[in-house]
């Protein structure tokens, strides 16, 4: 087992694990690290825990100091200068005709680096662009291009749900979402009412979905011919979280010369009351027939 502290960076919602080094290190405490990218502050979050070196492997890096305030007044000194940073970029974009969006930019700790975020729709030949930029600014340039996901997290906003978004407040990896998890939950299909401010489908479909597949189990769907206890119906609701549904009972089965007739009268059972049928290539109520919503 080994001592470790995580970590979390201004442009990153992810937790990085380091070596206290014998530091006594508490949540919020903001402190020097070395990482790929140079010396960088970072805040600690959580208390030092043990962790084991399987998980982590052997390469852990230690903390170099907690920040003084000079250290925090530099790396707000560095904060302060990428407003006019991105101003120039933007500037020398549109000299050079580039079809990219910047999104934002970050000086490392040091002021060695200059590293620049931008979205594009296909890939951007940029390389007269950082030689322009080096020769100006007098250090090491970088662009990063980064996801429209991305871009969300790095600018922040708030959601239809009138909160921080999630990917700005907490979330630490971006997960698939698919329209499946939005018909689960029977949600309207409309793009604008399930996509986040990125465009693309909103994040917090994911957190209830396996609550959703649990309970929707064994429930039959809207439409659905099923067994119940009068015989052959047809489900015209669905309650996921009443565990219930209604049906109406098939009168006449369809054929291919008859339509399908239902009954007026609307029945209710627990989903424990009716049995589904296998499924099969025709799920409709008759010879040729198709499934009816």
């Amino acid at each position: 087992m080994r001592k470790a502290v995580a970590v979390k960076f201004r442009t990153a919602q992810k937790h990085y694990y380091f070596d206290p080094g014998g530091l006594e290190l508490v949540s919020g405490d903001d402190i020097l690290v070395e990482t790929v990218r140079g010396l960088e502050v970072g805040t600690v979050r959580g208390e030092i825990f043990e962790l084991d070196e399987n998980e982590i492997g052997k390469n852990l890096k230690t903390v170099k100091r907690k920040a003084t305030n000079e250290d925090l007044e530099k790396d707000r000194a560095n904060l302060a200068k990428c407003k006019e940073a991105i101003r120039v970029c933007k500037e020398k974009v549109i000299q050079f005709g580039l079809d990219m969006k910047l999104i934002d930019a970050e000086y490392t700790f040091d002021g060695s680096k200059l590293v620049f975020y931008f979205t594009a729709d296909k890939r951007v030949d940029f390389r007269e662009l950082v030689k322009d930029l080096a020769g100006y600014f007098r250090m090491r340039i970088e662009l990063r291009q980064v996801g429209v996901r991305d871009e969300a997290r790095l600018l922040g906003g708030f959601g239809s749900c009138g909160r921080e978004l999630c990917c700005k407040a907490w979330l630490e990896d971006f997960e698939p979402v698919s329209i499946k998890m939005a018909k689960v939950q029977n949600l309207s299909l409309n793009p604008g009412k399930i996509s986040g401010c990125c465009g693309r489908l909103m994040c917090c479909l994911k957190y209830e979905n396996d609550v959703y597949q649990e309970l929707k189990k064994d429930l039959p769907d809207q439409g659905e011919v099923v067994d119940a206890p009068m015989g052959a119906a047809r489900v015209t609701e669905s309650s996921i979280f009443k565990g219930r549904v209604k049906v109406k009972y098939i009168e006449e089965a369809r054929t291919k010369d008859t339509p399908e007739r239902l009954g007026n009268d609307v029945f209710d059972y627990e989903k424990t009351e009716v049995r589904r049928r296998p499924k099969t290539g025709n799920s409709g109520g008759g010879k040729g027939g198709s499934r009816r919503a």
